[in-house]
């Protein structure tokens, strides 16, 4: 059985439109991270980090 998918969610849970500053997840991503199947997660988790590389380029 493979491992789970850890929830990225790193506590900040701040908001900057749709995307969680912390995480980088959408809102919907956050709101249906339990019900998503491990394709989703691993494919929510990958979209995320590229959403936080780009807030962070945007920020420094």
């Amino acid at each position: 059985m493979a491992k789970p998918i850890d929830n990225p969610c790193t506590s900040v849970c701040q908001l900057s439109g749709d995307i969680c500053v912390g995480c980088g997840r959408t809102r919907a991503q956050i709101k249906g991270w339990k019900k998503m199947k491990r394709p989703e997660k691993q494919a929510a988790v990958k979209d995320a980090s590229a959403r936080l590389k780009k807030l962070r380029k945007k920020t420094s």
